[in-house]
């Protein structure tokens, strides 16, 4: 479980191809992985991996198929900077919502623009997750807890402060690029609930 609140924007170091599957080793600039073991879950890029390998401040994870192909973690390639959370743990703080680094789908910036010292981005997406999203509720944009400011048939915008934009990859945004989005679990489980009748 994580809290969308990144801690590090590390790099690729390499991606190796293995029986169509992916290794990928990833350097952390800021992160301490002294307290990591391997096994633990780190957040790449809105993606939970599991550290397969941990090397001074580096880590390798490997990626299945099916989290390529659902996912942008097949775009990677050495030197991609990507957001990075370690899961949290009993006693940290909640900053933003909980996140389970279970990607729901891609999603596509389709526009950018200024809005006084923030920026205002616009995101469409899949037409099975819109119903989902709501005014003012969170959403995760490449691992990055935001909120929503309003939402369209098939989109959403958010607004990213000075801070968010320096200390993420969502400063790197640009129209056309494609970003992992994983919905609010309350709104999943709210409406899987009403999908089901209630028995008698």
């Amino acid at each position: 479980m994580f809290t969308g609140i990144v801690q590090d924007v590390g790099h690729v170091v390499s991606v190796e191809t293995r029986g169509g599957d992916v290794r990928l080793v990833i350097a952390c600039e800021r992160l301490d992985l002294a307290r990591a073991q391997l096994g633990d879950s780190i957040c790449v890029q809105g993606c939970c991996l599991t550290a397969t390998e941990i090397s001074g401040s580096t880590f390798a994870a490997d990626v299945s198929r099916e989290t390529l192909s659902l996912t942008t973690l097949g775009e990677f390639r050495a030197g991609t900077r990507v957001n990075l959370e370690p899961a949290l743990r009993a006693g940290d703080a909640l900053g933003g919502h909980l996140v389970s680094g279970h990607v729901d789908g891609v999603a596509q910036v389709r526009g950018i623009s200024a809005d006084g010292r923030s920026t205002r981005v616009v995101i469409g997406v899949p037409a099975a997750l819109a119903r989902y999203l709501a005014a003012k509720g969170s959403v995760a944009v490449d691992g990055v807890s935001l909120t929503i400011n309003e939402v369209g048939a098939d989109g959403f915008g958010v607004n990213l402060i000075p801070h968010t934009q320096s200390v993420t990859t969502l400063g790197e945004l640009s129209v056309g690029r494609r970003v992992n989005l994983e919905i609010d679990q309350v709104a999943r489980y709210v409406a899987r609930l009403l999908a089901v009748p209630e028995r008698q």
